[in-house]
């Protein structure tokens, strides 16, 4: 009974853990979009909170922009109409005449150069990829932006429904988010760009101020035994769109990796362990995913499990995991650690998430994520409504503790907590840039 005491006692704490966690990284200011100010600012807690426990940290920095906008407005005759400007979206002030097209049939006829396009219907059927967006590319996509580049508009309004898949539960979104694309644009509802439509071949007036800032942005990686021949990456993406707090997308998977770091604070295995909080999954380049190939892709061959944790903690629902290319022996181990844990249970594989870095690397991987992830996509992700409120603390800690026993399970040795007397701090050697921002943080 004393045993199941402390255990409890030991996972309340956690939970409170989680939730102080959650609270801080959703509550940065502006947000978490890649580069801002709220982004740094939640790198560095992560950095100072996870530094406690004995992990080597990487904080080396990449550049990518920031945006400022103010309001876009749009207007024709005495009509006003509601449009957002697209995120990295270069300003404009443009009075000119208004083409409509709805496909790219459409598209390769018009003559649009110089004039306000408004793009509409199965043209907008989906979000475009970045045109330099290197993990998924569609031709289709590739297409529509070259024929962007030969007819060169003054300004493209794109009017878009709804597509949980590639823009969660965001309604409008925006049809081109990409700060590699200059021709100015701002987005619209559907039902908005219909009524925009009917005007067609009359004059707009177009404006909104905005401008790409340079900045920079980090990775947080911190390592355990790094000299290992091989090793086991556990990743999260801890950015965030700029329409949402980013709760379970994803600042629900950062905690899970804090939790886990305090977990394995002792961890004493014949294997590698990297945590690894990514900073991009929701940025147009994909920056952190980038930066950490860069650096670290030639240690790729060594990963016997990477382990993604992104919209976990829905509080509807089970947490759901699935494997990917994981050899017979590793989804074993793993069934076996998570057997017994109530509120885990296998689900359909997925592919918008960090584990495809494995994956397309030929490395085996496990996702973890909440089992209503198709109706948390269509609601909340990327949201006003994704706030700490919709996440289960408890199911946070029940990922981490799975994650703890997996780790145990395929490297062996100890993972329990320090020896008495240890006090957490900051590790040192790790691999930390001059302008390292744990050092920054005045922490």
């Amino acid at each position: 009974m004393l045993k199941t005491g402390k255990k409890t006692g030991r996972s309340r704490d956690l939970s409170r853990k989680a939730e102080a966690y959650l609270e801080k990284l959703c509550g940065v200011r502006p947000n978490r979009r890649t580069g801002s100010p709220g982004n740094r600012e939640a790198a560095r807690f992560f950095a100072r909170t996870i530094g406690r426990w004995g992990w080597r940290l990487d904080t080396t920095p990449f550049t990518c922009l920031d945006h400022r906008a103010g309001k876009a407005a749009l207007a024709c005759g005495g009509r006003r109409f509601n449009v957002l400007i697209s995120p990295y979206s270069n300003g404009f002030d443009v009075t000119a005449e208004l083409v409509a097209v709805s496909t790219v049939k459409g598209l390769e006829r018009c003559r649009c150069m110089g004039k306000i396009l408004l793009m509409r219907g199965a043209l907008c059927k989906e979000q475009l990829m970045p045109k330099n967006f290197v993990f998924y590319n569609p031709d289709r996509h590739k297409r529509i932006y070259a024929l962007l580049d030969e007819k060169r508009p003054a300004v493209i309004i794109g009017a878009t429904g709804r597509n949980p898949a590639l823009a969660g539960g965001l309604y409008p979104h925006p049809l081109i988010e990409d700060g590699d694309f200059d021709i100015p644009s701002v987005f619209c509802t559907d039902v908005d760009g219909g009524e925009i439509a009917m005007l067609a071949g009359q004059v707009f007036t177009a404006k909104c101020a905005a401008r790409r800032i340079p900045a920079t942005a980090w990775n947080v990686l911190a390592r355990k035994n790094p000299g290992a021949a091989e090793k086991i990456v556990v990743c999260a993406h801890i950015d965030a769109k700029e329409t949402t707090p980013g709760a379970v997308d994803n600042a629900s998977g950062a905690t899970v990796l804090l939790l886990l770091g305090e977990l394995l604070e002792g961890y004493a295995g014949r294997l590698g362990v990297e945590i690894l909080a990514v900073n991009g999954e929701d940025n147009y380049t994909a920056g952190g995913e980038m930066d950490y190939l860069r650096r670290y892709g030639g240690e790729l061959k060594s990963v016997v499990a990477g382990i993604n944790i992104d919209g976990a903690g829905f509080r509807e629902g089970s947490t759901a995991y699935s494997f990917y290319e994981c050899p017979a022996p590793l989804r074993k181990t793993a069934t076996e650690r998570f057997r017994g844990r109530p509120g885990l249970a296998e689900g359909r594989p997925w592919p918008q998430g960090d584990h495809m870095l494995f994956v397309l690397n030929g490395r085996p991987a496990i996702a973890f994520t909440s089992g209503g992830l198709p109706g948390l996509m269509s609601e909340i992700t990327h949201t006003a409504g994704d706030v700490p409120g919709v996440v289960d603390c408890r199911k946070l800690v029940e990922v981490a503790k799975a994650i703890r026993d997996l780790v145990a399970g395929l490297a062996g040795g100890s993972e329990s907590s320090p020896p008495a007397g240890r006090r957490g701090g900051t590790s040192r050697g790790g691999r930390t840039a001059a302008s390292s921002p744990t050092r920054a943080s005045g922490s």
